[in-house]
C-alpha cells in the first residue's frame, strides 16, 4: 500500500507521530476509514486507490464523525450526516458546499506509520 507521502499540504514544520508500527495494524472498517490517535488529537486515516491520506475526523459542516462515513465511487469522503464529500488528498469539499477538510502528510518509514502534524504551541488549538 502506497502512502500520501507529499509534503505539499503547506510549509510548516512538522512533528512526525507515529501512528502505527505498521500499515496492518491500523484498524481500518470496512468502510477504508480508521480513527488513530496522534499527538494528543484524533486523525482519521483514509484507504484509498491512490495511497492512505491523513485528515480531520470530523466534518467542518456539522461535525459529524467521517469514520462512520464511507468512500463514494471517486473516493470522497462522505460525512454519514448530511453526505458533504471531501477529497482526501486535498481537502476539498467536492459536492459544492464550500468546506474544506483539514489534512496532513502521510510516511511509511522502517519503524511505522508516521502523520506530520503541525509544529508549534498554537497547532493545536486551531487544527482539527
Amino acid at each position: 500500500m502506497r502512502l500520501n507521502q507529499s509534503h505539499k499540504v503547506n510549509d510548516k514544520p512538522r512533528n512526525w507521530v507515529r501512528v502505527a508500527g505498521h500499515i496492518a495494524e491500523i484498524p481500518f472498517g470496512s468502510n477504508n476509514l480508521a480513527e488513530v490517535p496522534a499527538g494528543g488529537r484524533t486523525v482519521l486515516l483514509v484507504k484509498g486507490a491512490d495511497g492512505i491520506h491523513a485528515v480531520a475526523p470530523k466534518c467542518p459542516h456539522a461535525g459529524g464523525a467521517l469514520v462512520h462515513g464511507w468512500l463514494d465511487g471517486s473516493g470522497n469522503v462522505v460525512c454519514p450526516l448530511h453526505r458533504y464529500r471531501f477529497c482526501p488528498s486535498n481537502g476539498r469539499n467536492v459536492s459544492g458546499e464550500g468546506y474544506y477538510l483539514k489534512r496532513w502528510p502521510v510516511e511509511e518509514r522502517a519503524d511505522g506509520v508516521y502523520v506530520g502534524l503541525e509544529a508549534g504551541f498554537l497547532s493545536g488549538l486551531f487544527g482539527a
